[in-house]
């Protein structure tokens, strides 16, 4: 008799899993460079206790996306669900996961972090030993109708209400990489003079958050004029268009009377505009490098040995997202703006079209919303 209640027990629990495994959904999966299909997926399942399955309501493109599909990121496997920027509703929990629970809203984190590894411990979630930047790299990621978060308690975070899908998507990401990555580390205190090399999402969420530290002036320097004017709306004092390194320096050092700023921030990750951080950087300064390098750029140390110059890296951790969470909650922050372009979730393949031709379409950031959701 305890045999055959035992099968009777574990039978509905057999048909839930098998429901769960043929159960589809659409997504945008990478089958290698230059190769990218918007089709249906199986939709993910619990793999383990700490795991969180989210609905996806919203989601977005980076500029890690086209890297990976220029064949950039050799780590990616054809295959794979692209993205790694989202907000939705929480659709099942593991045994483990306390802090969520069905139907809570949720922003997605780009880094997944375990919480408990030694990188954790010390706040460098990016180099979580369990973690990091998995979604959409190692494994599937949030330009689909569902995705799988592992160790949900500690990668995912409760949006309070009144904050839209739009201003959460750049949380995400964009908003603590800008923070992180450049003001943080470019340690800006009032009254600085600041450069951003790169007016584009992640130069303009540095604007934004260095604006937070009262910065005397900020230049934003960039090849595109619609980008420079929007920044300039985002509360830039001033725009350069660059055209020759030797102008926008001249620009530049004319600017500040010669000296320099004291806060250069690089936001392409090209060796031109690293360089011209090194060129602008006033005696004391701070360079941050925030853009990705797929080049070696030159260190001219023949120039800054004597100038008590410090230079730093970073990827970003998103240990300042319950910070800028608050930030986005008081009204202290409003970056909606950012998002210019909006696409449902069956316009995904014209979404990555319309983004990776940026300048011509005069394109920020995308937000894809989930109809179904």
């Amino acid at each position: 008799m305890k045999s055959t209640a035992r099968k009777e027990k574990e039978q509905p629990e057999t048909h839930i899993r098998a429901v769960q495994a043929a159960a589809e959904m659409k997504a945008l999966v990478y089958y290698g460079p230059g190769k990218r299909s918007f089709e249906k997926k199986p939709k993910p399942v619990l793999q383990s206790a700490s795991d969180v399955i989210v609905r996806i309501e919203r989601t977005t493109i980076c500029g890690t996306d086209l890297h990976i599909l220029k064949g950039d990121v050799p780590t990616v496997e054809e295959g794979r669900i692209l993205g790694h920027e989202g907000v939705g509703v929480v659709d099942q929990v593991g045994e483990a996961v306390t802090n969520f629970k069905p139907g809570d809203r949720v922003l997605i984190s780009c880094i997944t972090a375990c919480g408990r590894c030694g990188y954790c411990k010390k706040a460098m979630y990016s180099h979580c030993e369990n973690g990091g930047w998995i979604l959409g790299h190692k494994i599937d990621g949030t330009q689909a109708e569902f995705v799988r978060i592992p160790y949900g308690d500690t990668s995912l975070y409760r949006i309070p209400e009144g904050l839209s899908d739009d201003a959460m998507i750049l949380l995400s990401d964009i908003l603590p990489t800008g923070f992180e990555c450049g003001v943080l580390n470019g340690k800006i205190q009032p009254g600085d003079s600041v450069a951003i090399i790169g007016a584009g999402p992640i130069g303009l969420a540095s604007l934004i958050t260095s604006l937070l530290y009262s910065p005397s002036e900020i230049i934003m320097i960039d090849t595109d004029a619609n980008r420079l004017d929007v920044a300039k709306k985002f509360g830039a004092t001033h725009g350069i268009q660059s055209k020759e390194e030797s102008d926008t320096l001249e620009q530049i050092m004319k600017l500040t009377n010669g000296k320099g700023v004291n806060v250069a921030i690089e936001a392409v990750g090209i060796p031109a505009t690293f360089e011209l951080c090194q060129r602008v950087i006033a005696p004391g300064g701070h360079i941050a490098n925030v853009g990705v390098h797929g080049k070696s750029a030159a260190l001219h140390l023949e120039d800054l040995w004597s100038k008590n110059i410090t230079i730093t890296t970073r990827l970003v951790d998103t240990e300042t997202t319950p910070l800028l969470l608050k930030m986005l909650e008081s009204g202290k922050l409003r970056p909606e703006a950012l998002v210019t372009h909006h696409f449902k979730m069956d316009e995904m393949m014209k979404a990555y079209d319309t983004f990776g031709n940026a300048a011509k379409e005069n394109v920020l950031k995308v937000a894809i919303e989930n109809p179904a959701a």
